[in-house]
């Protein structure tokens, strides 16, 4: 397989992944905060909306069916 190939079937599938969990959230860890003899560590958290899954997906289609026309 060529790279352009592999990395339009992992965006394709990436895609797929994101619209049918309607959308993907995740936790990543903030800036703990030191409070004298408190020590709080806070987390942030972040969404990846469906409208981003869809344009993976139609860019891995395009690359796809781009790279399927030159050979």
């Amino acid at each position: 397989m060529r790279p352009k190939m592999i990395i339009a079937v992992i965006l394709i599938v990436l895609g797929i992944v994101v619209l049918a969990y309607s959308g993907i959230s995740y936790k990543t860890r903030g800036k703990p905060v030191d409070i004298g003899p408190l020590h709080v560590v806070t987390t942030e958290r972040h969404f990846i909306p469906p409208v981003v899954g869809a344009i993976v997906l139609v860019g891995g289609i395009m690359l796809l069916v781009l790279d399927t026309r030159k050979a």
